[in-house]
């Protein structure tokens, strides 16, 4: 199967698939299906089983991908900051001459780490500035702009009629001016 099956999403859901499933499997394994329908209190239980899960839409849409980009950079420098630290504390402990490289290696990462975090909040305030903005200009405004779309849908409407009736050559007109 190729990548691009592989990404196709699924028809069905996974708690369509696995009640599917359940319906096929006994869910004791060394127990037949026919067995444990026969059973009585079984088969009264099965009845109101509730799937383990239920998928339910994403509340929240993805980031944007300049933004996870610089998010997913940011959490991997910290993730190096941070084991810095923790190698110059363990350097310094154990009184070895790494613990002063390790300690300004640390510092200089932790400057690094804070730009990074910075830069995901400034892509996504550019990101939001140029692509996620929703103008919701005031009543006034958008009543005053609804006026002047409707006069020049008039004017246009005017304009054409005109037009029609002179390619007629005149076919329409009740006087000739």
């Amino acid at each position: 199967m190729g990548t691009a099956e592989q990404r196709k999403a699924p028809e069905r859901s996974v708690a369509e698939r696995s009640a599917e499933r359940r319906g096929r499997e006994a869910p004791d394994r060394d127990v037949p299906a026919q067995r444990r329908a026969g059973a009585g209190a079984g088969s009264e239980r099965s009845a109101d089983h509730r799937p383990l899960w239920v998928e339910e839409p994403a509340r929240r849409y993805r980031m944007p991908d300049p933004v996870r980009t610089a998010a997913v950079r940011a959490v991997l420098i910290i993730s190096v900051t941070l084991i810095q630290a923790m190698v110059a504390f363990l350097c310094t402990m154990a009184e070895s001459w790494l613990a002063f490289p390790m300690v300004i290696s640390s510092v200089v990462s932790t400057v690094v780490a804070t730009w990074a975090v910075v830069d995901v909040w400034v892509t996504r305030q550019v990101w939001k500035q140029r692509y996620g903005v929703v103008s919701e200009p005031s009543s006034t405004a958008r009543s005053l702009r609804r006026e002047r779309r409707a006069q020049r849908r008039q004017e246009r409407a005017t304009s054409r009629e005109q037009a029609r009736i002179r390619r007629r050559g005149g076919a329409g007109q009740l006087s000739h001016p």
